[in-house]
């Protein structure tokens, strides 16, 4: 089955071959540790966790790296309003985001990269520039010549003065044009720096994930994804800037970007203040209906985030888990991914249909008295499941969620709702609220005082 995905350098679906069949390599641009992340953030990183588990289908080796930014000026901030070393604020918020990737059932990268082991590789990379007329110093800073590179502009589709309009630029007067971007930047005695070339100083964001990806997958990757928000200027800057370095080689045959979330009615966005921390939800919902919300909108669309979203994706997971709890008389190994779901993973990852199929092959469960068939089918929910990354635990843990009192306020809710159903006399709607908790082993009981409920 050919794997075809959507290619942002040229706007089009594309047969996806790799340049050394043998070893695939894929690049996403990971978090700066200074602070949690929030739930945007980790739609990539599910995201193409299920592609990195297809590739790994197709073919006999992916190497799989995820960066951590750990050195920028985000950080000095965080640091200085702690009165803490910059490493306190990186080593804290990167074991945060290891163990929150890993809550969503992501496995984590084969390499994964820190920006501050890398200077002697970034400013290897920067010497590269500056020798072959590409970047030049001033002032202490090292800034990349945009107009040297004719191709600028060309993965977001715009000119530099319509590039230059949409952006926040710096503007210094050590710059030769506008657009120039900066590589290194001086460091006072109370920042990080290195020593270089240039003087004590440390590097600009976009350098870093050149050098790092350089360093590990060599001078073109097979694929490079992130947000589309990272499209400009931060991917624009490392083709230039990589693929001045490298001779003209192309940096990137592939680059595939997430859309965002919105929350509220508008991009979700630490600037905004429009955001939902992912630790936090992490701790208030099971990280699995998390993964499911995420993976529940095509990669490459915007996806609409709210209560009622992970609501819903919890009502879908007890329903697949209610499922493997009905199938628990048949021992059924994890099968081969069912055609319909592989095909619809290598269209351009389209996890709603995948999920669609899954849903699917639980109903038919849910219908079959057949033994053979059950267990047929029970074989291939658990195929899908690992393909996306879910129904990995067993049923009574799935259920089981709620018993630390997380989930009680969440049970009353529905208690309440069908008790409102029916007075309404909506019994159809009562019925449904009494199976979906019935599946999740809540036992209601009608007194005069009310209605209880317990765990089965």
């Amino acid at each position: 089955m050919n794997l075809h995905l959507y290619n942002n350098l040229h706007r089009r679906l594309e047969p996806f071959t790799a340049s050394n069949p043998d070893n695939v390599t894929l690049y996403l641009c990971g978090p700066t540790v200074y602070s949690f992340v929030h739930i945007g953030n980790a739609r990539g990183p599910v995201v193409f966790d299920v592609l990195v588990k297809l590739l790994r289908r197709h073919f006999p080796k992916v190497t799989y790296a995820r960066n951590i930014t750990d050195v920028d000026d985000k950080i000095n901030a965080a640091a200085h309003a702690l009165n803490v070393p910059i490493s306190e604020i990186t080593d804290k918020y990167t074991a945060i985001y290891r163990a929150d990737m890993a809550a969503l059932g992501n496995q984590p990268p084969d390499i994964e990269p820190h920006a501050t082991v890398h200077m002697p590789q970034i400013i290897a990379m920067i010497e590269t520039l500056v020798a072959s007329g590409h970047a030049y110093a001033a002032e202490g800073h090292v800034l990349f010549a945009v107009d040297s590179y004719a191709e600028y502009g060309h993965l977001s589709r715009r000119s530099l003065d319509e590039m230059l309009a949409g952006a926040r630029v710096e503007v210094a007067p050590y710059k030769r044009h506008p657009g120039d971007f900066v590589l290194w930047k001086p460091s006072t005695p109370d920042l990080p720096g290195w020593d270089s070339p240039w003087g004590f100083g440390r590097p600009g964001w976009h350098i870093e994930c050149s050098a790092m990806s350089a360093a590990h997958l060599g001078e073109t990757l097979d694929i490079h994804a992130g947000g589309v928000d990272l499209q400009f200027p931060h991917h624009e800057n490392e083709i230039a800037q990589s693929t001045c370095a490298h001779g003209g080689k192309v940096f990137a045959r592939f680059w595939l970007h997430n859309g965002m979330l919105n929350f509220g009615g508008s991009k979700m966005s630490k600037s905004v203040g429009n955001v939902s921390i992912l630790h936090t939800l992490i701790e208030n919902h099971p990280p699995e209906a998390l993964r499911y919300a995420l993976l529940s909108a095509h990669y490459r669309q915007p996806l609409d985030w709210s209560d009622g979203l992970i609501e819903q994706s919890i009502k879908t997971l007890d329903r697949l888990y209610g499922t493997l709890r009905d199938l628990a008389d048949v021992d059924a190994p994890v099968g081969a991914i069912p055609a319909g779901v592989e095909a619809a993973l290598c269209d351009d990852l389209n996890t709603p249909q995948a999920l669609a199929e899954l849903a699917n092959l639980a109903a038919q469960a849910r219908r079959s008295s057949q033994h053979a068939e059950r267990l047929e089918l029970k074989s291939a929910i658990l195929a899908t499941g690992a393909a996306l990354g879910l129904l990995q635990q067993t049923p009574e843990a799935w259920f089981a969620k709620g018993a630390d009192g997380n989930d009680d306020e969440r049970i009353q809710m529905l208690v309440d709702e069908r008790t409102a159903a029916k007075q309404a006399r909506n019994f159809a709607r009562s019925d449904e609220i009494r199976a979906q908790l019935a599946e999740q082993g809540i036992l209601l009981e009608d007194t005069p005082q009310g209605v209880r409920w317990k765990r089965a």
